[in-house]
């Protein structure tokens, strides 16, 4: 027969193991308040958020575009808005089914907080229609009012994706809009269109350090 005072130290033990693994899943951001970012290189930039430097910094121009139920999207839509924009396409057989993924851990995280939104472009929209975004929608689970899946005029998204995000990496190489458009970065956006983070969105403790990100970006509104 077991001591008692041996079973009670070991469940103690256990239990002590398993709220450090619990602690340690959880991740913290990496700094008390986020750069700023203004070209491909992602250099960060370390300004007063009320400073005219940080009021001047590139910011994410104006767009037009259409999501899954139909409705225009456009930056006002964002308005005093946190989004993550990525760019994928619905019949990706690659990348994007894992990006989805994790854009939904994304969506559940943040599911209660309306101050956070979520932006993926369809980088193939001459066969993404609208019909075909909802049906994806409807398949993955996203929901409406806190993801849109956005179609529209192709050379307005690629000029998004690598001129206003600079979601693709291939510095150096200039592109056309005849050259696929095809990147894993997911871009964090505050709440006056700066870019304040990319991150790889295959990648879960990426993913993970976006969500604390986030939460220290909240802090300066």
């Amino acid at each position: 027969m077991y001591n008692i005072k041996y079973i009670v130290g070991l469940s103690l033990i256990l239990s002590c193991l398993s709220c450090r693994d619990n602690s340690a899943s959880k991740k913290t951001s990496r700094v008390a308040a986020l750069p700023f970012y203004k070209e491909a290189t992602f250099t960060p930039h370390w300004l007063d958020v009320d400073s005219e430097e940080a009021d001047i910094m590139h910011r994410i121009p104006s767009f037009n575009l259409v999501n899954q139920l139909g409705q225009e999207v456009t930056e006002e839509t964002f308005k005093n808005k946190i989004y993550i924009a990525d760019f994928f396409f619905t019949t990706c057989p690659g990348i994007c089914p894992k990006m989805t993924a994790n854009m939904m851990v994304l969506q559940e995280e943040f599911l209660e907080d309306d101050d956070v939104l979520l932006l993926s472009h369809s980088v193939t929209p001459e066969t993404d229609s609208v019909s075909a975004l909802k049906r994806y929608a409807e398949t993955k689970g996203i929901i409406n009012s806190k993801w849109h899946l956005v179609t529209g005029d192709r050379k307005q998204i690629y000029d998004l994706g690598r001129q206003a995000y600079f979601a693709e990496e291939d510095l150096g190489i200039d592109k056309t809009e005849a050259d696929f458009l095809h990147t894993e970065n997911f871009v964090l956006i505050d709440k006056n269109r700066h870019i304040r983070g990319i991150y790889n969105g295959l990648n879960k403790t990426s993913v993970q350090q976006l969500i604390a990100d986030i939460k220290t970006l909240q802090k300066e509104n």
